[in-house]
């Protein structure tokens, strides 16, 4: 075999063997210094993990409140002092006093606003009914023809009842007209061109003539029963039909007049010059309230009723004022139990708990206002 034959099986051999041994390992410190390399990233990659999650749970740590942390309602008191907890809402002494228009027609003036104070009888708002007033005006005129087509002397027997018919018709007239000056004063007080003086004269005035009427009356009716065989004339009996109808469309006209049931504060207006009114309607034209003195009308659960009495005191709560106890005192307990309403505003919504209201008289309401929603605190009773 010759040399150059010998040199290629030699260096076949030799590549047939490293490929059949793999590739060479390398020196030792080498493959310690890359595990070192490897655990270090895969310890970096763990941390930034770490920091990631904690990254992401510190908002929700942040939004819950600290422990101990005051809440934004009242604090509920120690259950140990309290005997019971009921929902109320805050009230007038007379309660909300709604006003509602007793006949058809169109809102014309509006005499109040929001916050006036009013006294009894005072007129908040006119409704204007072209049917009525055209009837009374008609009912005007023939008064005042048969009032002229009797006035001729009277006989010495008609004329006792004569007179007595003629100060009863009189005696309505006046307390018409003096209710009218009294309503002219108001108007004008409320718009700073009259005076209280005026006011009162007139007032003074309204109840003399209101306390006449009724004496006429009776005077008429004495005098009818005492004297049956005095028949009045044709005439007579004509003027006394026509008194009758115009009483009945003055009664219909000054009906037309919303006026104050009692002394009070104006709550609430519903009313709008021009719109339309009627009875059905669903919003009152008038709220109004005594607010001479507050209370609270509370929903207690019947469960609680034995515990509770007349005169127990009370601690008042309201959201508004978190800081703030208002003492009170029971005043009245209503003896019946029926289904819970707390809350509802216009129609009633009923709730499946039942209750009985009571009634709580605040010693020193502050800064309540009628409407606002609170919790009453049923003081525990002494042993």
């Amino acid at each position: 075999m010759s040399n150059r034959k010998l040199s290629y099986l030699a260096a076949f051999g030799l590549c047939g063997l490293a490929a059949a041994v793999g590739p060479p390992l390398p020196p030792l410190g080498a493959q310690e210094a890359k595990s070192s390399q490897e655990a270090k990233s895969s310890q970096e990659a763990k941390s930034s993990q770490e920091a990631k999650s904690s990254q992401e749970a510190k908002p929700a740590q942040e939004a819950k409140p600290a422990q101990g942390a005051k809440p934004a309602q009242a604090a509920m008191p120690d259950s140990n002092g309290w005997q019971a907890v009921a929902p109320g809402r805050v009230e007038p002494r007379s309660r909300q006093i709604r006003i509602g228009s007793p006949d058809v027609g169109r809102v014309g003036q509006i005499l109040v606003q929001v916050n006036d104070t009013v006294f009894a009888g005072e007129a908040l708002i006119r409704v204007d009914n072209n049917d009525i007033r055209t009837r009374l005006a008609k009912v005007e005129v023939e008064l005042n023809l048969r009032r002229r087509a009797r006035d001729n002397p009277p006989s010495p027997k008609e004329a006792p009842r004569r007179k007595i018919e003629d100060a009863a018709a009189d005696a309505e007239r006046a307390v018409v007209e003096a209710q009218a000056t009294v309503d002219r004063a108001a108007v004008a007080r409320r718009a700073g061109n009259g005076s209280d003086e005026a006011l009162k004269t007139a007032d003074a005035a309204l109840s003399r003539a209101r306390e006449q009427l009724p004496q006429r009356q009776d005077e008429l009716a004495r005098f009818e029963a005492s004297t049956p065989s005095v028949v009045p004339t044709e005439l007579e009996g004509q003027l006394a039909a026509a008194r009758i109808d115009w009483r009945g469309a003055q009664a219909a006209q000054d009906n037309l007049v919303i006026r104050a049931p009692i002394a009070g504060t104006i709550l609430q207006l519903g009313a709008r010059a021009g719109e339309l009114t009627s009875p059905s309607a669903p919003q009152s034209l008038v709220v109004l309230g005594d607010l001479s003195a507050l209370r609270v009308r509370a929903e207690l659960d019947e469960r609680n009723f034995g515990a509770i009495k007349t005169g127990q005191a009370v601690v008042v709560r309201s959201v508004a004022y978190p800081e703030r106890d208002f003492a009170g005192k029971v005043s009245s307990i209503a003896q019946i139990i029926g289904p819970g309403s707390f809350g509802a505003r216009g129609q009633s919504t009923f709730t499946d708990i039942d209750v009985a209201e009571v009634v709580v008289d605040l010693t020193a309401p502050g800064p309540l206002i009628v409407g606002m929603k609170v919790d009453v605190y049923f003081r525990r009773s002494d042993p």
